[in-house]
């Protein structure tokens, strides 16, 4: 049994030690996982960016289509294209059509910053992972600390300044010395 007390300290300080290592390396761990995540939402955001202007393409694509069946119509039914109800109808389609295009453009910059958002908060939170690893790290150290000193408190941290086991002499030397 004594030399499993003896070793005590030694054991509580190898835990520590390696509490110590995996606190650190969870902390790093889950700051890149965050940063990895904020990485792939800032790509997500890349894409809807993108996709807006291929969904712009195609929209432009099927609004020129529209427009021609529209002429193509109006003038078998012999109106006169560039004048009157044509031309009315001809600038309502194209306030339309910039309509839409500014719609799916805002659309896809509005979706782009929430992810880009989403992205800072990913890295914020591998931050403040990172940041809890560290303090949990202290915590490790003192609490290690505390252990050490209380289990060897009785070694040498509380032992009396007498000269001896029941020794009546006192360390100090007494008032009289000095009258």
């Amino acid at each position: 049994m004594a030399p499993l007390v003896a070793a005590a300290p030694y054991i509580s300080a190898a835990t520590s030690v390696m509490q110590f290592t995996q606190q650190g390396a969870i902390g790093k761990y889950n700051q890149a996982a965050n940063n990895r995540a904020a990485t792939v939402l800032e790509g997500q955001a890349a894409q809807i960016e993108q996709k807006a202007e291929f969904d712009i393409a195609q929209f432009n694509k099927t609004y020129q289509k529209v427009k021609g069946e529209t002429r193509v119509s109006l003038a078998k039914s012999g109106v006169q294209i560039g004048s009157g109800s044509a031309y009315n109808i001809a600038l309502s389609n194209a306030l339309e059509a910039k309509l839409q295009e500014n719609l799916i453009r805002y659309n896809s910059q509005v979706a782009a910053a929430n992810k880009r958002e989403e992205a800072s908060f990913a890295r914020i939170k591998g931050s403040m992972a990172r940041q809890s690893a560290k303090l949990a790290q202290i915590g490790t150290i003192a609490s290690a600390g505390t252990t050490l000193m209380t289990m060897n408190q009785g070694s040498f941290g509380t032992k009396s300044y007498n000269q001896g086991a029941g020794s009546s002499k006192s360390l100090f030397t007494s008032n009289s010395a000095y009258r």
